[in-house]
């Protein structure tokens, strides 16, 4: 099997947000080693027609009609496409996947399919480019895996203009979905997340037979209905990995100061007590425990610094936040915000989604090292930041938020004026080039002020 990427999923209604957008939101993560991730439009006839899976023996014919949509796939495809999430044509956008957990009780009653199910390596290929909404991207992925299974647990997030929702696989052919309400906002580790569930509401979506699988094999613990008790785990790893980095987030943007670090019963769907602005679920997402004894750049014993397991560290990918705007026109209104790199030393740049190819920094990633890369250049800056936060953190910030101001002024002035011309695609295409260059001179003079600053310190100064 595929190395599994476990992640962190940050979702967000759009009443929940300070312009109205939709916002679904995944941290990229993988193990201690390098995954080069590129950043790609893929247009109708590069779709594959005829699909194959390299993790397993499944096949599909694709149908004939799909949509352009963005990805960041693996540079290496060797493993498989990976695609791992962007916004198609008809600004739809999709996240996957969340690796997740569950019980023996699930999995004896519905085993994986190891041999030939689908699973991350093949979730977005398979439904992005054929959806118009959310919901179809719900029905679209729950039909294929009710019908092929998968080998894996995993969360997947889809949004439109109007609806977010969170779709976790059960077992090997089971699944149920949940509309995230327009004044929430989610956090979602590594776990099985979905909490109270009405089989009943216009706002669930599940497998056909799901209630009378949990009947029938005797899987509920409580008289309520609450699925992460039913299909989840309460495990010991779960305290240590999973729990803290929830609480931290909600604690960040909920201000509950009632909760522990380890506890279980941690609410799914939370509302925040101001609306959230990209700059806000950034912060979120770059958490280590700042301000408390856990933070591992922090004050705290040494047992502390590395008892949780924070959101970001050395093994982050990539980041992607998938914005879908209201309140403007529809040929603007998916942005694929996207940094590369562990998130103590990046910056997302909002990249339009209707577009026509993506800049090269971010699109033609090699396996090998090359400062050109903004994968690489990023994990250079987190190598070199990571051994004394402290002296580099002030430079760290004030390079993020110069990237992200100008940035945000290039999609101001290229918001009020495109649709004045005639190629908008073209047009934004260009934008993005110009923002990535940003991106890359900003990334690359934070890079010179670092080496400037630790050669002062080297320890052969005599």
């Amino acid at each position: 099997m595929a190395v599994k990427h476990t992640c962190t999923t940050f979702l967000a209604g759009k009443a929940a947000t300070i312009d109205g957008s939709t916002l679904i939101c995944r941290q990229e993560d993988y193990g201690n080693a390098f995954d080069p991730q590129r950043f790609v439009v893929v247009k109708p006839e590069e779709q594959p027609r005829h699909y194959a899976s390299k993790t397993t023996s499944f096949t599909l014919e694709l149908p004939e009609n799909p949509l352009k949509y963005t990805a960041v796939p693996d540079a290496d495809d060797s493993a498989g496409v990976f695609a791992a999430g962007g916004i198609n044509a008809a600004n739809v956008a999709m996240t996957a996947t969340e690796t997740a957990t569950t019980n023996a009780r699930v999995l004896g009653a519905d085993p994986y399919n190891s041999d030939s199910g689908i699973g991350e390596e093949d979730f977005v290929t398979l439904v992005l480019p054929y959806i118009k909404s959310a919901r179809e991207g719900v029905k679209r992925l729950g039909h294929l895996l009710e019908k092929y299974g998968t080998y894996e647990s995993n969360g997947i997030a889809f949004s439109d203009q109007d609806e977010v929702w969170y779709f976790e696989t059960i077992g090997g052919h089971h699944w149920a979905a949940l509309k995230i309400p327009d004044d929430a906002y989610v956090i979602a580790p590594n776990q099985f997340n979905i909490t109270d569930y009405d089989f009943e509401s216009d706002a669930t979506m599940y497998a056909a037979d799901l209630p009378i699988f949990i009947n029938r094999y005797h899987l509920n613990p409580e008289h309520g209905l609450n699925l992460r008790e039913i299909f989840g785990s309460r495990t010991a790893s779960d305290a240590r990995y999973n729990y803290p980095r929830a609480w931290y987030v909600q604690k960040l943007l909920s201000d509950d100061e009632q909760k522990l670090p380890t506890d279980q019963d941690l609410p799914f769907v939370c509302h925040p007590k101001r609306k959230l602005a990209i700059e806000d679920i950034k912060q979120a997402m770059s958490m280590h425990f700042q301000h408390t004894d856990f933070d591992p750049y922090g004050q705290g014993s040494a047992n502390d610094q590395h008892k949780y397991r924070p959101i970001a560290l050395n093994r982050n990918l990539e980041i992607h936040m998938l914005q879908i705007r209201n309140h403007v026109p529809a040929s603007i209104a998916g942005v694929h915000w996207l940094a590369f790199g562990p998130n103590t030393f990046n910056a997302v740049v909002p990249f339009y989604a209707n577009v026509e190819d993506t800049p090269a920094p971010y699109k033609n990633t090699t396996s090998d090292f090359d400062l050109q890369n903004m994968y690489w250049l990023t994990h250079t800056l987190a190598a070199l930041g990571d051994q004394n936060y402290q002296r580099y953190e002030m430079m760290e910030e004030n390079f993020e938020q110069t990237v992200m101001a100008a940035c945000r002024q290039l999609q101001s002035q290229t918001d009020a004026h495109v649709q004045t011309v005639d190629e908008v695609s073209a047009e934004l295409t260009q934008v993005n080039e110009q923002m990535a260059q940003v991106s890359l001179t900003e990334s690359t003079k934070l890079l010179g002020r670092m080496v400037k600053e630790a050669f002062k310190h080297e320890k052969l100064q005599y």
